[in-house]
């Protein structure tokens, strides 16, 4: 019960105004909060499972900032892709299922490397008890971005779809931007380089946008 309790506040706390919890709201405002819980519940049980599991073990194999450079590019992607928007036929099967992949697999990327999945890798060597810390921090998760979907939703009824489409994007770009910074070599960042990236930025938003309005 210690290393449940001990696990679950924990993450609580280490959520609040986290990566994850931002993208909990950002996805409450585009879908149903259902899928939303759902989407992120199945991957933070397969994220932290993985992690107590084979977490120790990752880096000896991959370096973890490999991990997280993977992770920073796919939330640029992210973004790219809401700002060109999904194509949904209402009488295919995919409907349902597309924004819970969505949500699932952004979750699961966004914990890899990130500090929650470390700090339960930490957390189940500590207590030794795998179980407990698993059940404990997906617990918490639970708790933190039910939070940051009940935002979402208030939003959700207040702010016009393009506004929303645009945060959500704007919020997994920046992630993916912040990400990069923070996980690349400073020596890599020299200005031509921060020129050339924002610009190949700025022409990949402009055309993912076109992309979305000429459908």
């Amino acid at each position: 019960m210690e290393a449940f309790l001990a696990s679950s506040i924990f993450v609580v706390l280490a959520e609040m105004g986290d990566k994850t919890q931002l993208l909990a709201m950002a996805f409450a405002v585009r879908y149903n909060w259902r899928t939303v819980m759902w989407g992120v519940f199945v991957a933070t049980v397969l994220n932290h499972m993985f992690a107590v599991a084979v977490g120790a073990y990752l880096t000896k194999f991959i370096p973890i900032s490999y991990i997280q450079i993977t992770a920073a590019l796919s939330f640029i992607l992210f973004g790219l892709w809401t700002i060109r928007g999904d194509e949904l036929n209402s009488e295919d099967e995919k409907v349902c299922r597309s924004p819970f992949w969505t949500v699932a697999i952004a979750f699961f990327i966004a914990e890899m490397g990130d500090k929650t999945q470390l700090a339960t890798v930490a957390l189940a060597a500590k207590y030794s008890a795998a179980i407990a810390v698993w059940m404990g921090t997906t617990t918490g998760m639970m708790v933190a971005d039910g939070l940051g979907i009940i935002v979402g939703i208030v939003l959700g009824k207040k702010i016009p779809e393009q506004i929303i489409k645009w945060f959500a994007a704007i919020i997994f770009i920046v992630f993916g931007v912040v990400g990069l910074y923070q996980t690349v070599p400073s020596s890599f960042w020299t200005y031509p380089v921060i020129a050339a990236g924002l610009i190949g930025l700025a022409v990949s938003i402009y055309f993912s946008y076109r992309l979305g309005a000429a459908k």
